[in-house]
């Protein structure tokens, strides 16, 4: 009887030994042979597109994305490189029970080029918010939209206006756009067109009673209402600060992330008590400048100084950001580390935009000698 209860309780006390071991390596603690004893370990899990790039850890080769290093608690330097890509770097403080993620995009060094157009592109408009482009020729205004290519060479325009409804000495190089909030009209110098359809007639603003001032500050009310609804969804406290103190350039696709200026000087109190523990690693700052571009993480309540502000949208995965600067199209993470030049070939500085599978849009002439005006190219950079 006393045998069969030392069997029980010696499986007994087995079981939790070998339950406790389960839990403390799933916590991340390994056996340190040096020190004969159990030490806390934490986890880098790295992501890439494209995958099977490699992994360097302070400098040393440790794989292939995608992969996971279990490793002491310490400061590490990783550099993700593959062949013909950019590469990327990053230091990551690393503590004992924690992961780290790290999702990594790599660009081609040569992008291909593709042409969409043969037109002759005089001016260029994208609408962000749905892959469109409205393209100015000189037969008259087309809509391109990125997203829906046909399989033809050179893929067909929608007609939205034909030029001969304009007075013949509008210039379309010279006029000003402006885009409704609902991306569905756009004014065109002093007249109003419609973007979903083709327009038979157009309205002359100047002659309207309705005009073109009226109507603009129309559009900025709704605009300024729909980020306000956004920012309903933020922490309360920053929606308060915001509408006082931010002007709201533009959000993320995903609307967790906010680029903006400041309008004061204020310090950004913080929005998550208590912090969370794994959040972005690159230093913040929350002590705003007058005058200053930040963007600011919902989900992690983390804000960052942005460096380079002419230019400057979001990438479609919300967690970059596509900038022109010295004649080259950068694409940057949005705590603004990790810039990586994608494209420095021709194209002309007042256009540029990016479409729902990551590649670029450029307004380029590869043959000035042979063609007065440039055409929309894509730019194959994934």
């Amino acid at each position: 009887m006393v045998m069969k209860l030392l069997s029980r309780l010696l499986i007994i006390f087995l079981f939790v030994a070998i339950l406790g071991i389960v839990i403390a390596y799933a916590r991340g603690y390994r056996f340190d042979f040096q020190n004969k004893g159990f030490s806390s370990t934490g986890i880098i899990a790295i992501t890439s597109v494209p995958k099977t790039s490699k992994i360097y850890l302070n400098d040393h080769l440790k794989g292939v994305t995608d992969a996971n290093l279990t490793l002491a608690p310490g400061k590490y330097k990783i550099e993700i490189k593959k062949e013909g890509f950019t590469s990327w770097l990053k230091n990551v403080n690393l503590k004992g029970e924690l992961v780290v993620n790290l999702d990594v995009l790599l660009y081609q060094i040569n992008p291909s080029l593709s042409p969409l157009t043969n037109l002759g592109v005089i001016k260029a408009v994208p609408l962000q918010d749905d892959n469109k482009v409205v393209v100015f020729t000189e037969e008259g205004i087309y809509l391109f939209e990125t997203a829906r290519r046909p399989l033809s060479f050179f893929p067909p325009l929608k007609t939205l206006v034909k030029k001969e409804l304009f007075p013949e000495d509008l210039d379309f190089s010279k006029v000003e756009v402006l885009i409704s909030p609902d991306q569905k009209q756009a004014i065109v110098d002093n007249y109003l067109i419609l973007l979903e359809e083709e327009n038979q007639s157009i309205l002359d603003l100047s002659l309207s009673k309705e005009s073109k001032q009226t109507l603009i500050s129309a559009w900025e009310e709704q605009k300024r209402e729909n980020f306000l609804k956004i920012l309903e969804t933020y922490p309360a406290d920053l929606a308060k600060i915001a509408s006082d103190s931010f002007k709201v350039i533009s959000f993320s696709p995903t609307e967790t992330k906010v680029l903006y200026q400041s309008k004061t000087d204020i310090s950004l109190p913080p929005m998550i008590t208590p912090p969370l523990i794994v959040t972005n690693q690159t230093p913040e700052n929350r002590s705003l400048k007058k005058g200053g571009y930040y963007i600011y993480d919902k989900k992690e309540d983390k804000n960052y100084e942005i460096s380079n502000t002419s230019s400057i949208f979001w990438y479609f995965d919300s967690r970059h950001l596509v900038v022109e600067e010295d004649r080259k199209i950068s694409i940057v993470d949005y705590d603004n580390s990790n810039r990586q030049a994608v494209y420095s070939g021709p194209f002309e500085a007042n256009f540029f935009t990016t479409t729902s599978d990551g590649k670029i849009i450029v307004l380029a002439n590869l043959n000035p000698e042979g063609n007065k005006l440039p055409d929309l190219y894509l730019v194959g950079i994934r």
